[in-house]
Protein backbone atom coordinates (compact mmCIF):
# COMPACT_ATOMS: atom_id res chain seq x y z
CA UNK A 1 0.00 0.00 0.00
CA UNK A 2 1.23 3.49 -0.85
CA UNK A 3 2.43 5.39 2.20
CA UNK A 4 0.17 8.27 3.18
CA UNK A 5 0.69 11.10 5.66
CA UNK A 6 -1.21 10.56 8.88
CA UNK A 7 -1.40 12.86 11.86
CA UNK A 8 -3.10 13.33 15.19
CA UNK A 9 -5.57 16.22 15.22
CA UNK A 10 -7.90 17.82 17.75
CA UNK A 11 -11.49 18.74 16.93
CA UNK A 12 -13.37 21.30 19.06
CA UNK A 13 -16.87 20.16 20.03
CA UNK A 14 -19.63 21.63 22.14
CA UNK A 15 -18.48 19.43 25.02
CA UNK A 16 -14.71 19.66 24.78
CA UNK A 17 -12.05 18.45 22.36
CA UNK A 18 -12.17 15.20 20.43
CA UNK A 19 -8.80 13.73 19.51
CA UNK A 20 -8.74 12.10 16.09
CA UNK A 21 -6.57 10.67 13.33
CA UNK A 22 -6.37 12.28 9.90
CA UNK A 23 -4.93 10.53 6.83
CA UNK A 24 -4.71 11.84 3.28
CA UNK A 25 -2.86 11.29 0.00
CA UNK A 26 0.54 12.89 0.06
CA UNK A 27 0.33 15.37 -2.80
CA UNK A 28 -1.58 17.91 -0.68
CA UNK A 29 -4.57 18.73 -2.89
CA UNK A 30 -8.14 18.57 -1.54
CA UNK A 31 -9.80 15.17 -1.71
CA UNK A 32 -13.32 13.93 -0.91
CA UNK A 33 -13.69 13.24 2.79
CA UNK A 34 -14.54 9.98 4.52
CA UNK A 35 -15.56 10.04 8.18
CA UNK A 36 -14.82 6.69 9.83
CA UNK A 37 -16.70 5.69 12.96
CA UNK A 38 -14.90 3.31 15.29
CA UNK A 39 -16.01 0.07 16.86
CA UNK A 40 -16.29 -0.23 20.63
CA UNK A 41 -12.57 -0.87 21.07
CA UNK A 42 -11.80 2.62 19.88
CA UNK A 43 -9.16 4.57 18.00
CA UNK A 44 -6.09 2.34 17.86
CA UNK A 45 -3.39 1.20 15.39
CA UNK A 46 -5.72 -1.04 13.38
CA UNK A 47 -8.23 1.75 12.73
CA UNK A 48 -5.39 4.05 11.74
CA UNK A 49 -4.25 1.44 9.23
CA UNK A 50 -7.78 1.25 7.83
CA UNK A 51 -7.78 5.04 7.45
CA UNK A 52 -4.42 4.84 5.68
CA UNK A 53 -5.83 2.29 3.22
CA UNK A 54 -8.73 4.58 2.40
CA UNK A 55 -6.41 7.55 2.04
CA UNK A 56 -4.22 5.58 -0.36
CA UNK A 57 -7.34 5.09 -2.49
CA UNK A 58 -7.65 8.86 -2.85
CA UNK A 59 -9.61 10.20 0.13
CA UNK A 60 -9.04 12.46 3.11
CA UNK A 61 -10.01 10.33 6.09
CA UNK A 62 -10.94 11.32 9.63
CA UNK A 63 -11.28 8.85 12.51
CA UNK A 64 -12.44 10.58 15.70
CA UNK A 65 -12.21 9.14 19.18
CA UNK A 66 -15.95 9.14 19.88
CA UNK A 67 -15.30 8.37 23.56
CA UNK A 68 -13.25 11.55 24.04
CA UNK A 69 -15.38 12.57 27.03
CA UNK A 70 -13.67 9.72 28.91
CA UNK A 71 -10.15 10.70 27.83
CA UNK A 72 -7.84 10.70 24.87
CA UNK A 73 -7.25 7.50 22.91
CA UNK A 74 -6.56 4.87 23.94
CA UNK A 75 -9.40 5.38 26.40
CA UNK A 76 -8.95 1.76 27.46
CA UNK A 77 -5.56 0.06 27.26
CA UNK A 78 -5.88 -2.93 24.94
CA UNK A 79 -3.64 -5.86 24.05
CA UNK A 80 -2.27 -6.10 20.53
CA UNK A 81 -4.70 -8.96 19.88
CA UNK A 82 -8.19 -8.47 21.32
CA UNK A 83 -10.05 -11.60 22.43
CA UNK A 84 -12.76 -10.77 24.98
CA UNK A 85 -13.65 -14.44 25.48
CA UNK A 86 -10.12 -15.20 26.62
CA UNK A 87 -9.85 -11.94 28.54
CA UNK A 88 -13.36 -10.91 29.69
CA UNK A 89 -11.97 -7.98 31.64
CA UNK A 90 -11.54 -6.18 28.30
CA UNK A 91 -15.29 -6.03 27.81
CA UNK A 92 -15.77 -5.06 31.44
CA UNK A 93 -13.79 -1.90 30.71
CA UNK A 94 -15.11 -1.17 27.22
CA UNK A 95 -18.78 -2.10 27.66
CA UNK A 96 -19.84 0.81 29.88
CA UNK A 97 -18.49 3.36 27.40
CA UNK A 98 -21.02 2.45 24.69
CA UNK A 99 -24.28 3.53 26.39
CA UNK A 100 -22.59 6.70 27.64
CA UNK A 101 -22.54 7.96 24.05
CA UNK A 102 -26.24 8.66 23.61
CA UNK A 103 -27.67 9.40 20.16
CA UNK A 104 -28.08 13.07 21.11
CA UNK A 105 -24.45 13.40 22.19
CA UNK A 106 -23.20 11.43 19.18
CA UNK A 107 -25.07 13.62 16.72
CA UNK A 108 -23.94 16.80 18.42
CA UNK A 109 -20.40 15.53 17.93
CA UNK A 110 -21.14 14.51 14.34
CA UNK A 111 -21.97 18.11 13.56
CA UNK A 112 -18.58 19.16 14.91
CA UNK A 113 -16.75 16.54 12.85
CA UNK A 114 -18.58 17.57 9.68
CA UNK A 115 -17.91 21.28 10.27
CA UNK A 116 -14.24 20.57 10.89
CA UNK A 117 -13.99 18.62 7.64
CA UNK A 118 -15.80 21.33 5.68
CA UNK A 119 -13.23 23.89 6.84
CA UNK A 120 -10.12 21.74 6.28
CA UNK A 121 -7.88 22.63 3.30
CA UNK A 122 -7.29 18.96 2.45
CA UNK A 123 -11.02 18.30 2.03
CA UNK A 124 -12.75 18.91 -1.29
CA UNK A 125 -15.93 20.97 -1.38
CA UNK A 126 -19.18 19.07 -1.14
CA UNK A 127 -20.72 16.34 0.99
CA UNK A 128 -18.76 13.54 2.63
CA UNK A 129 -19.03 9.77 2.93
CA UNK A 130 -19.29 7.77 6.13
CA UNK A 131 -18.35 4.27 7.15
CA UNK A 132 -18.78 2.68 10.56
CA UNK A 133 -18.01 -0.59 12.30
CA UNK A 134 -20.00 -2.36 15.01
CA UNK A 135 -21.37 0.54 17.09
CA UNK A 136 -19.99 2.82 14.37
CA UNK A 137 -22.55 1.45 11.91
CA UNK A 138 -25.28 2.93 14.11
CA UNK A 139 -23.48 6.26 14.16
CA UNK A 140 -23.12 6.17 10.38
CA UNK A 141 -26.86 5.67 9.87
CA UNK A 142 -27.80 8.28 12.47
CA UNK A 143 -25.44 10.83 10.92
CA UNK A 144 -26.81 10.24 7.43
CA UNK A 145 -30.32 10.92 8.73
CA UNK A 146 -29.38 13.86 10.95
CA UNK A 147 -27.21 15.70 8.42
CA UNK A 148 -28.63 14.67 5.04
CA UNK A 149 -27.26 17.75 3.24
CA UNK A 150 -23.71 16.87 4.33
CA UNK A 151 -23.69 13.11 3.63
CA UNK A 152 -23.59 11.68 0.11
CA UNK A 153 -22.99 8.03 1.04
CA UNK A 154 -22.90 5.98 4.22
CA UNK A 155 -21.86 2.41 4.97
CA UNK A 156 -22.04 0.23 8.03
CA UNK A 157 -20.41 -3.13 8.70
CA UNK A 158 -21.42 -5.73 11.29
CA UNK A 159 -23.53 -3.18 13.09
CA UNK A 160 -25.66 -4.10 16.07
CA UNK A 161 -28.99 -2.75 17.31
CA UNK A 162 -29.73 -0.95 14.05
CA UNK A 163 -33.50 -1.45 14.19
CA UNK A 164 -34.75 -1.98 17.72
CA UNK A 165 -38.06 -1.16 19.39
CA UNK A 166 -36.50 1.84 21.15
CA UNK A 167 -37.84 5.33 20.32
CA UNK A 168 -34.34 6.43 19.26
CA UNK A 169 -33.52 3.36 17.14
CA UNK A 170 -31.26 4.30 14.21
CA UNK A 171 -33.63 2.94 11.55
CA UNK A 172 -36.18 5.62 12.43
CA UNK A 173 -34.10 8.29 10.67
CA UNK A 174 -34.63 6.54 7.30
CA UNK A 175 -37.21 9.08 6.12
CA UNK A 176 -34.60 11.85 6.33
CA UNK A 177 -31.76 10.05 4.52
CA UNK A 178 -30.81 11.30 1.05
CA UNK A 179 -27.46 9.46 0.82
CA UNK A 180 -26.88 6.09 -0.79
CA UNK A 181 -26.46 3.45 1.92
CA UNK A 182 -24.69 0.11 2.09
CA UNK A 183 -24.91 -2.20 5.10
CA UNK A 184 -23.53 -5.65 5.55
CA UNK A 185 -24.50 -7.84 8.44
CA UNK A 186 -22.80 -10.82 10.03
CA UNK A 187 -25.19 -13.75 10.10
CA UNK A 188 -23.69 -14.98 13.38
CA UNK A 189 -24.33 -11.71 15.20
CA UNK A 190 -26.71 -11.82 18.18
CA UNK A 191 -26.74 -8.01 18.32
CA UNK A 192 -28.61 -7.89 14.99
CA UNK A 193 -31.14 -10.74 14.83
CA UNK A 194 -33.10 -11.48 11.64
CA UNK A 195 -36.12 -9.45 12.73
CA UNK A 196 -33.95 -6.32 13.02
CA UNK A 197 -32.40 -6.96 9.61
CA UNK A 198 -35.90 -7.17 8.14
CA UNK A 199 -37.07 -4.07 10.01
CA UNK A 200 -34.12 -2.06 8.72
CA UNK A 201 -34.68 -3.22 5.15
CA UNK A 202 -38.38 -2.40 5.36
CA UNK A 203 -37.70 1.09 6.76
CA UNK A 204 -35.16 1.97 4.07
CA UNK A 205 -37.38 0.63 1.30
CA UNK A 206 -40.47 2.45 2.57
CA UNK A 207 -38.50 5.71 2.73
CA UNK A 208 -37.23 5.30 -0.83
CA UNK A 209 -33.59 5.29 0.27
CA UNK A 210 -31.07 4.06 -2.30
CA UNK A 211 -29.53 1.17 -0.46
CA UNK A 212 -28.22 -2.36 -0.43
CA UNK A 213 -28.13 -4.60 2.62
CA UNK A 214 -26.31 -7.93 2.55
CA UNK A 215 -25.75 -10.72 5.04
CA UNK A 216 -22.30 -12.26 5.07
CA UNK A 217 -22.71 -15.99 5.65
CA UNK A 218 -20.52 -17.46 8.37
CA UNK A 219 -19.21 -14.08 9.52
CA UNK A 220 -19.13 -12.97 13.14
CA UNK A 221 -19.74 -9.57 14.66
CA UNK A 222 -16.50 -7.64 14.20
CA UNK A 223 -15.24 -9.52 11.15
CA UNK A 224 -13.41 -6.52 9.65
CA UNK A 225 -11.19 -5.95 12.68
CA UNK A 226 -7.91 -7.76 12.04
CA UNK A 227 -6.64 -7.24 15.59
CA UNK A 228 -9.54 -9.19 17.12
CA UNK A 229 -10.59 -12.82 17.45
CA UNK A 230 -13.65 -12.13 15.24
CA UNK A 231 -11.61 -11.33 12.15
CA UNK A 232 -12.54 -13.06 8.90
CA UNK A 233 -10.14 -12.29 6.03
CA UNK A 234 -12.52 -13.29 3.24
CA UNK A 235 -15.40 -11.25 4.64
CA UNK A 236 -13.07 -8.33 5.31
CA UNK A 237 -11.88 -8.20 1.70
CA UNK A 238 -15.51 -8.36 0.61
CA UNK A 239 -16.15 -5.36 2.85
CA UNK A 240 -13.30 -3.41 1.26
CA UNK A 241 -14.58 -4.14 -2.23
CA UNK A 242 -18.10 -2.98 -1.33
CA UNK A 243 -16.90 0.15 0.48
CA UNK A 244 -14.51 1.26 -2.25
CA UNK A 245 -17.20 0.62 -4.87
CA UNK A 246 -19.62 2.83 -2.96
CA UNK A 247 -17.04 5.60 -2.66
CA UNK A 248 -16.14 5.42 -6.35
CA UNK A 249 -19.81 5.73 -7.32
CA UNK A 250 -20.23 8.67 -4.97
CA UNK A 251 -17.15 10.71 -5.82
Amino acid sequence: MTAVPGQAVDIPTEDGTADAYLAHPGEGRPRPAVLVYQDAFGLRPHLRSMADRLAAAGYTVLVPNVFYRHGRAPVVELPEFIDPEARPEIWDRVGPLIPSLTPNLAMRDAGAYLRWLADHPLVADGPVALTGYCMGARLSLLTAGTYPDRVAAAAGFHGGRLATDAPDSPHLVAEHVTAELYFDHADEDPSLPPEQIERLEDALTAAGVRHRCEVYAGAQHGFTQADTASYDREADERHWAALLDLLQRTF
